[in-house]
């Protein structure tokens, strides 16, 4: 078993903290215990429960995706929430470290959200394509089909950046996520690679240029990613798999952390894409067999990932492919691939699901009313028991039409993806957060790629674009009430979109998103503060404003004198500025307090007043 599982507390029949009811004739004759469970048993903790059942293969009869269906009902004793668990099968349960293909283990992962005994029901159900509808019923009864049992969860051990600390991150209908702890959450991260795990150390991974030249051997293949700038970045005890497999990759969001970035994005699939080299099946040309160790080879990664405090940003197909599955409706082929990133990863705590890079199937298929891409929300979140975010991204002259039907209660879309010019993200998240504001759901409107493909954010040296990009993309989507940033890299630069090894490469860059996001987690309410740039006259600048006005934050790009309009409100404010280049602690500029009823100037910066400053200035007071 990889390291992880090692470190886990494991109860079995014979453990005081499960108990298992036997409802079906089948198990009579089981040797092993029918359900096997792993995890902390503590809050926050996923739990993993694992049943002995028919043994089946990627690549057998009956299908194990589509002609069985594993359902697992976890509902907590005392407040009776429920949570419906989609399965999954899982060869020999260890398939990430034997590359298992075969096997009669079947699995679900529960992420409890309360304190106290939880009991559980299986619902185990065979026939063809029995996986595909909602519907719990349906299909026979077989197997292990009504077991039951219970066990017991107790507070979470974890602190700090870990999301076992801190629950789900949820959409809550407000312009930022909130994790269940009560912690709000704006993002930092990158967008680059985008086919990050096309990545050498995953089974069965490798790069295509047309799936009937590759079964064939006549087609070239690309390099996959192997990431070995990172194997310095790699800790003892960090996981592997397949002994030391996985060592750089882990060892690149290890970087990510240490930078104090909290995410990271990456297609899921990118068959007939501008990769080629992603997919969850058996090969690039299945539609229905799942690969079963290195989809738990992945998940090995995102576990990684939550123990760092890193965003999963699940991108399930691009603009070249997204009419691959179903020709874009919502029939089995995409039925079954959402319900297999659910069962398989919606146990992990801060993710969304993105419908689509540059999605514009309204277009393709002629449904200027996004019938199809509703269909997939209703769906996902129909079958997600943790009701992730699900947002969608576009093309910038596309927004209109895309995100435009999508508005509202209605659609259930819980915010945007925003690809634009770096110059235009203020107005451009601005004008969403607006929009959705006024339909009555508010989105979480988030900059995940900026600049044209070929530019992008630039690596650091003589060519950088970071000063621009700090000013106009990382300052003008938080100042806008935007819910934070993605970095994508343009073709035209080394290590970019696709060939990225090296996340070191932007290292100063990484150093503005964290001094944006301590300032914004350490010293606003942010979540309560709305865009109001009509209170600052005499500079261009960026407003965000508590209704009450408490706290006011100022962003300038290229210095001026500010003043603040402050008649709305009553009282002395303090004025502190904050160094977005350099970050550190407030400081004090050539004004330290103004009176609130009228119009204040704010004075100018400890130093270099032609530069960018963001200006804090709140009441004084409780």
């Amino acid at each position: 078993m990889h390291r992880i599982a090692k470190m886990q507390k494991r109860s079995t029949l014979g453990s005081s903290m499960l108990s298992l009811s036997v409802g079906f004739l089948f198990l009579a004759s089981c040797t092993s215990p029918p359900v096997e469970i792993e995890g902390a048993m503590q809050l926050w903790h996923p739990v993993t429960l694992t049943l002995v059942g028919p043994r089946a293969s990627e690549d057998g009869w009956p299908n194990p995706f589509t002609d069985y269906r594993l359902t697992l009902t976890f509902t907590h004793e005392s407040t009776k929430s429920q949570h419906l668990v989609p399965g999954y099968f899982a060869a020999d349960g260890d398939a990430a470290e034997t590359g298992a293909t075969v096997g009669n283990k079947w699995r679900a992962h529960f992420t409890p959200n309360e304190v106290g005994m939880w009991k559980f029901e299986v619902s185990f159900r065979a026939g063809p394509n029995v996986a595909l509808p909602l519907e719990s019923d349906g299909g026979v009864r077989t197997h292990f089909d009504g077991v039951t049992g219970s066990f017991e969860i107790t507070e979470s051990d974890k602190t700090g950046r870990d999301h076992r600390a801190k629950g789900m991150l949820r959409y809550v209908g407000e312009g930022h996520l909130r994790f269940d702890n009560g912690t709000y959450f704006i993002k930092g991260g990158t967008d680059s690679p985008e086919n990050l795990l096309a990545y050498v150390d995953f089974d069965d991974t490798y790069s295509i240029v047309d799936p009937g030249l590759q079964r064939s051997g006549e087609a070239p293949t690309a390099p996959l990613h192997h990431y070995e700038p990172h194997a310095q970045d790699w800790d003892p005890g960090d996981p592997t798999w397949r002994e030391d497999r996985g060592k750089n990759l882990i060892g690149a969001l290890n970087y990510l952390a240490g930078k104090g970035l909290n995410a990271f994005s990456f297609l899921t699939m990118n068959v007939e894409g501008d990769g080629k080299d992603v997919w969850p099946w058996i090969a690039p040309d299945e539609r229905d067999r799942y690969d079963v160790s290195k989809l738990a080879q992945w998940d090995i990664v995102f576990t990684h990932a939550d123990s760092l405090g890193l965003f999963l940003h699940f991108k399930t197909q691009e603009t070249e492919n997204d009419l691959l599955l179903d020709n874009g409706d919502l029939g089995s082929e995409r039925k079954l691939y959402y319900r297999e990133l659910i069962a398989r990863f919606a146990h992990h705590h801060a993710l969304n699901w993105n419908l689509g890079e540059e999605n514009n199937i309204g277009e393709e298929l002629d449904d200027p009313t996004q019938e199809r891409i509703k269909e997939y929300i209703a769906y996902i979140q129909a079958l997600d028991p943790y009701d992730h975010p699900v947002v969608i991204h576009t093309h910038p002259g596309q927004q209109e039409q895309v995100y435009r039907p999508l508005l509202g209660d209605a659609s259930g879309l819980s915010g945007v993806s925003i690809q634009t010019e770096f110059d235009n993200v203020h107005l451009e998240t601005l004008k969403w957060v607006q929009a959705s504001t006024d339909a009555g759901r508010r989105w979480v409107v988030a900059n995940d790629e900026q600049g044209h493909y070929t530019t992008g954010v630039t690596p650091d040296g003589p060519n950088s674009n970071r000063d621009a990009i700090r000013q106009h993309t990382l300052w003008g989507n938080l100042m806008a009430g935007g819910a934070g940033v993605e970095y994508y890299f343009g073709y035209e630069y080394p290590q970019n979109d696709l060939n990225c090894e090296d996340w070191r490469s932007r290292d100063l860059v990484w150093d503005d998103v964290r001094h944006a996001l301590t300032f914004f987690q350490e010293h606003l309410p942010y979540w309560e503060m709305v865009p109001n740039e009509a209170l600052a006259t005499g500079a261009d600048a960026y407003v965000l404003a508590h209704p009450t006005g408490t706290a006011i934050a100022v962003y300038v790009s290229n210095g001026g004198q500010i003043r603040l309009d402050l008649s709305s409100y009553s009282g002395a404010y303090t004025v502190h500025w904050y160094d977005p280049r350099r970050g550190g602690a407030l400081q004090a500029g050539s004004v330290e307090r103004v009176q609130g009823g009228r119009s204040a100037a704010l004075g100018e910066p400890p130093v270099q007043p032609d530069a960018d400053w963001v200006v804090l200035v709140r009441k004084e007071g409780p």
